[in-house]
């Protein structure tokens, strides 16, 4: 690889090595047991001596009824999974189930080698352990969120991944996620706080903490998304204010009717509302349609970019619905 590309992938791995803590993968991760059952599960973004999707696909093998478990990472070749190292090959993990009584995972029952790259998503070793997998889980580089969930789609790979709420506005996944190819998990939307490495730094304080140890840095608007089915998403969206126009004006550029908050939606207006990204948290296929997303939407209707205008003044990102119940 030219010196430059590497420099850059590396500025990138650094800025992307953010920690799942346990405890938000385990309440996202109890709404979708059923989907486990007998199949392999790859981590292909988790270094196992800090990744906690290693730490609970491997305590929960049994209880899930896992197949296999294979967990790649980036620059760690060591086999003691407890410590973190700076070499540039990674190391590729596979477990298939408690050996030796004590339903604990053990080294001796880890399958460890040395991969010949440096375990990048991307590289052909990690690819080939892709196709082998059914269920992918872990948290990718949100930097490469679309080049992350394009390689998801090629390969017609069942996931659960955390981003940025933001990225469903993303050209690349709008729509897929209009075609409900992909959707949010359960969990979404808040601020979560991630575990980094002991050097890294941010200007705002605020938004970084130490705890037993460690250091943890804090975002905001971080959702799951997945193609995994859940309860959640054909939960009903209790509806109660009756519409007017005063209330709800129409956009000066097109034929629908400004709703913010989401919860305001009305419950007795069947044409196009222009909605928030965080509807999507709340959005039942089986009760609204998404239309489209106002920029391509306002592309197609007069040639150039532009987000919905209300009052002279444009909104930001917003989400054009329509609900199904009474669409005539």
């Amino acid at each position: 690889m030219p010196a430059n590309q590497y420099l850059h992938r590396a500025s990138h791995r650094q800025n992307d090595d953010f920690y799942t803590q346990l405890q938000d993968i385990e309440n996202e991760l109890r709404h979708y047991k059923p989907h486990f059952k007998n199949k392999i599960v790859y981590c292909n973004c988790d270094d196992p001596s800090i990744s906690n999707f290693f730490k609970y696909f491997s305590l929960k093998f049994e209880e899930l009824g896992l197949k296999k478990l294979i967990t790649t990472c980036y620059r760690n070749q060591e086999r003691d999974l407890f410590s973190t190292h700076d070499a540039e090959k990674a190391i590729c993990l596979e477990y298939d189930g408690f050996k030796d009584g004590n339903r604990m995972p053990s080294l001796d029952e880890i399958g460890v080698r040395q991969l010949e790259r440096d375990g990048d998503f991307r590289s052909a070793e990690s690819i080939e352990l892709l196709k082998m997998a059914d269920v992918v889980v872990t948290n990718p580089p949100f930097s490469l969120f679309r080049e992350y969930v394009a390689q998801l789609m090629e390969y017609q790979k069942k996931f659960l991944i955390l981003g940025n709420q933001n990225a469903i506005s993303y050209k690349e996944i709008f729509p897929l996620v209009k075609n409900k190819r992909v959707w949010l998990g359960v969990d979404n939307g808040g601020t979560k706080w991630f575990e980094v490495m002991p050097h890294y730094t941010i200007k705002t304080k605020s938004r970084q903490k130490i705890e037993g140890g460690k250091k943890y840095f804090s975002m905001g608007n971080i959702a799951w998304f997945t193609n995994l089915d859940h309860a959640k998403r054909h939960e009903e969206l209790i509806l109660y204010k009756q519409y007017s126009p005063e209330e709800y004006p129409k956009y000066d550029n097109y034929d629908a009717i400004e709703v913010n908050p989401y919860t305001d939606i009305p419950i007795d207006y069947d044409g196009v509302m222009g909605v928030p990204i965080s509807f999507f948290d709340k959005y039942n296929p089986d009760q609204f349609e998404i239309i489209g997303m106002d920029r391509p939407i306002m592309t197609e209707l007069t040639g150039r970019q532009s987000r919905f205008i209300l009052d002279g003044r444009e909104k930001f990102a917003r989400i054009a619905i329509r609900n199904k119940r009474l669409k005539s």
